[in-house]
């Protein structure tokens, strides 16, 4: 049975004009145009696609989600519904309205391009909440019959597949991409009335050898290099994900959009080789965790922190030494691992799988020993690896917070405040590690990681448990001899070694109150420094 069934039966039961569902936001009747809650929980990101690809007639729903509005008819146990579909302002919109009698201006199956659906997919998702009585009215909403009147008209057929590969645009992006890689950049930027731009240890270069992008052109070498899959999501969402490879070269982790000026991509290069714990200078204490047979360990890091990179070399580090199944969730697959003493399956959300969350579940039933999750995107995702890591795997995961004690912070204010307790003490036991990493420019060039170690010990355990991460610090303070370091100290050592400059140390701290105060006692004093 189609998710969307319940909220129609409520529809029905309680004489409502309209359903009205929007990513990100409730689910409402409409009765006698104002807006009623059906239901408690929001529509995560994605979720009211599913749902109406599961209610959708198959010619349809390719076209759902794109930018052009769609209307069909669904037919249930219920009755006869009218769907309409649209974008506004980026937001995925659906009014659902049961179809008017017949000799009434109703759509009908044959004359006018309106399809019926009674069948559905096989869920996919998590279920919608049960509707919940209808409650106190809230912001008004038009009437259903005026949404109807501006409704658009039925969509057309989905467009054709995909045009010829176009071989000269291939051939260029290629050469850019090898470039790329010859000039040891981290990321190639395609950009409309830019030339390409590289990416090179930390800074953005324009390539002025080379002439400023024109739309058709930008729009070939994207294309030319997706997957079909992406292809078909790009054209209807205008973003995609997804992962290249060059053999002998690299792979790529693209992202191809659109704005004011046309498509648009990012290429982040994917080293061929993965790099070792030992090449990465990955501390014995953080080795160890790759040892363990339960417990949760987040890489962490702003965006082009090198958390792939640590990830990659620490599931290497498993592989070389452990004799066990690991699967990694990733969108897209980066790292390509070939089996060792390990054996390693490894699954492209999008690809392989819906969702981290889909693919977390499913791995519970393939006997892993160590699982990678990308990214803990969301609650349910983030639920289910402490679930996991409780109940004998070891699970690698990584969010985009810059320190220890932040992570910490992030991971119980995801949950609603009367689970927070049982988080705490959930995250308490499970909790192994943290790594939070950033990337400092190197004197002379390159860039090296600044990485602020946390190591569960049942002290940290303890304030956790307590709802007392704010003291974390302190024992971090007084436990380097076990391992653990703040990000100031580290980059503070950074500076004393010579490789890192006092601006570039202080710019990417996080407590630079204490961090001038180090710089102070060695004698330097940064009196251009901004916070």
């Amino acid at each position: 049975m189609p998710r969307i069934d319940p909220l129609l039966t409520a529809l029905v039961s309680n004489r409502a004009d309209s359903v009205r569902l929007s990513d990100g936001d409730i689910a409402h009747l409409v009765k006698a145009g104002t807006q009623h809650p059906l239901t408690r929980q929001p529509l995560a990101d994605g979720q009211l696609l599913i749902l109406l690809k599961e209610m959708a007639p198959a010619d349809v729903a390719p076209a759902l989600g794109g930018v052009d509005p769609v209307e069909f008819v669904y037919a249930n146990g219920e009755g006869r519904f009218i769907a309409r579909v649209m974008r506004q302002d980026g937001t995925l919109k659906a009014i659902v309205s049961p179809e008017p009698a017949q000799g009434n201006g109703s759509h009908k199956e044959a004359g006018n391009g309106a399809h019926t659906s009674a069948a559905s997919q096989p869920a996919a998702s998590q279920p919608v909440a049960h509707p919940a009585p209808v409650e106190a009215p809230v912001a008004p909403a038009p009437a259903p019959a005026a949404a109807a009147q501006h409704s658009p008209p039925v969509a057309a057929a989905p467009a054709s597949s995909r045009p010829p590969i176009d071989s000269a645009a291939r051939t260029e992006i290629d050469a850019l991409l090898r470039q790329l890689v010859a000039e040891g950049g981290s990321d190639l930027h395609l950009r409309v009335g830019e030339p390409p731009l590289l990416r090179l240890h930390g800074e953005l270069k324009r390539l002025e050898n080379r002439p400023r992008l024109l739309p058709a052109m930008t729009e070939a070498m994207l294309a030319s290099i997706m997957p079909d899959r992406n292809f078909t999501e790009f054209r209807d969402t205008n973003d995609t994900d997804f992962a290249y490879e060059i053999e002998a070269v690299a792979r790529f982790r693209a992202n191809a959009f659109r704005d004011h000026h046309g498509a648009g991509g990012v290429f982040r290069v994917i080293p061929a080789k993965v790099a070792t714990v030992e090449d990465l200078g990955i501390t014995p204490e953080v080795q160890k965790l790759c040892f363990l047979t339960k417990g949760l360990v987040l890489v962490t890091g702003p965006t082009g922190s090198g958390k792939s990179t640590t990830l990659g070399g620490l599931i290497d580090l498993v592989n070389r030494s452990r004799s066990d199944h690991v699967i990694t969730i990733e969108d897209p697959i980066e790292f390509v691992h070939v089996n060792k003493k390990c054996v390693i399956t490894q699954r492209q959300v999008g690809l392989h799988t819906g969702s981290f969350k889909h693919a977390l579940r499913a791995a519970l039933r393939e006997d892993p020993d160590v699982v990678l999750i990308g990214e803990l995107r969301d609650l349910e995702t983030i639920s289910i690896a402490i679930e996991t890591a409780e109940t004998g795997h070891l699970v690698f995961g990584t969010l985009h917070t810059t320190t220890a004690v932040g992570t910490i912070d992030r991971v119980i204010d995801q949950f609603p405040a009367d689970r927070q307790e049982q988080i705490r003490v959930m995250l308490a036991d499970s909790l192994k590690g943290v790594i939070s990493q950033t990337l400092c420019k190197k004197i002379g060039g390159g860039r090296i990681a600044a990485r602020e170690i946390l190591l569960t010990i049942p002290a940290v355990s303890n304030l956790i448990r307590e709802g007392k991460a704010f003291q974390i610090p302190s024992v971090m303070q007084t436990s380097r001899k076990l391992g653990m370091i703040q990000l100031g100290d580290v980059l503070i050592d950074l500076v004393d070694k010579g490789l890192v400059e006092p601006q570039e140390a202080y710019m990417k701290c996080t407590d630079k109150a204490s961090f001038t105060a180090m710089l102070k006692t060695r004698g330097i004093d940064l009196n251009l420094a901004t916070a």
